[in-house]
């Protein structure tokens, strides 16, 4: 899952990119509103970690103009202000959940995957396809109850696949699912990672519509 954080506090924001990559998703970090304003633009990212207290574009001007624009991309708060007239402005302009400086990373990574899970519309954290099943949370994959050893770029393409299993995928949409900015990415990356993924998986799970992408089915 890639998400975007927009944070302006450097300590901070470093704290919070590291141990969301850690938890396992790919993280762009912006510092400012207008940078945030223009990330969101080409539509790559599942959700929003938004500080308030942003430079150039404060965070509820940019809540604001995203719900106006009907950009349903989940948002989550992360501010100091702690205020409960603070809180129900930010959820009355359309935050998905709000939480107040400081706070446990822990936490932090239970609201991502609770805002996550509700975007899926489903009320469990497991992904669940044929005989495979994926464990966000644990970062588990299993196949047939046995587990699969996945590497971490392996884990995020399947991931991907799984989120809306039979959907094709091109090979730039899952790049942008697997590297954040500033990430070196050669130009079959994507290839090889399905490579080894095909053969963890076996014969049959992903499939190469000709010309369009990848899709993740059970095999026949």
């Amino acid at each position: 899952m890639k998400l975007l954080l927009a944070e302006d506090d450097p300590m901070l924001g470093e704290s919070i990119e590291k141990g969301l990559r850690r938890a396992g998703f790919v993280v762009d970090w912006v510092r400012d509103g207008r940078a945030a304003e223009l990330a969101l633009a080409d539509g790559c990212h599942d959700l929003l970690l938004l500080d308030l207290g942003l430079p150039r574009l404060d965070g509820l001007t940019l809540l604001k103009r995203l719900r106006q624009g009907e950009d349903a991309i989940p948002v989550l708060i992360i501010t100091a202000r702690d205020a409960i007239e603070d809180r129900v402005t930010g959820l009355n302009l359309g935050a998905d959940d709000y939480l107040t400086k400081p706070f446990d990373l822990n936490e932090l990574i239970a609201r991502v995957h609770a805002l996550l899970r509700r975007r899926r519309g489903s009320p469990q954290a497991l992904l669940r396809l044929g005989a495979l099943q994926l464990d966000p949370i644990a970062r588990e994959v299993c196949l047939d109850g046995r587990p699969l050893h996945l590497s971490a770029r392996e884990y995020s393409l399947l991931y991907a696949l799984m989120e809306k299993p039979g959907a094709v995928l091109s090979v730039a949409q899952l790049e942008n699912r697997l590297y954040g900015w500033g990430e070196e990415v050669q130009s079959n990356a994507v290839e090889v990672h399905l490579h080894h993924l095909r053969r963890k998986l076996g014969p049959g799970w992903i499939r190469n519509v000709r010309g369009v992408g990848y899709k993740l089915t059970p095999p026949a």
